[in-house]
């Protein structure tokens, strides 16, 4: 199988998924439980790929800036910093720790 193969396979299931979406009962989307369980992929979600953007290198784990960026990001969201500040002060920790760290 070559690449564009596996390409047009890919978009051929994503579209049969979405096209399946659209044979479920109306009903079962209204469902409260519905929605507490499609709330809770998504912040499962968002928290898997933030994670895997601090932490990991290749296969590896690395502790480096992003981490610290990531606590300042948190910590200025607890102290409910508007968002576009949450980034700077993130940018801003990441940069100043790795402009203080020396290289390996």
């Amino acid at each position: 199988m070559t690449l564009w193969h596996a390409v047009v396979l890919a978009g051929l299931i994503a579209f049969a998924t979405k096209l399946a979406g659209y044979a479920v009962p109306a009903r079962w989307l209204q469902n409260p439980r519905m929605h507490r369980v499609a709330g809770a992929l998504t912040v499962a979600l968002l928290a898997s790929l933030t994670v895997m953007n601090t932490l990991a290198d290749g296969t590896a784990l690395r502790l480096d800036a992003r981490l610290a960026a990531l606590g300042v990001a948190a910590l200025a969201l607890w102290w409910r910093a508007p968002f576009l500040l949450v980034v700077v002060l993130g940018a801003l920790a990441s940069a100043l720790l790795r402009w203080l760290t020396p290289v390996a």
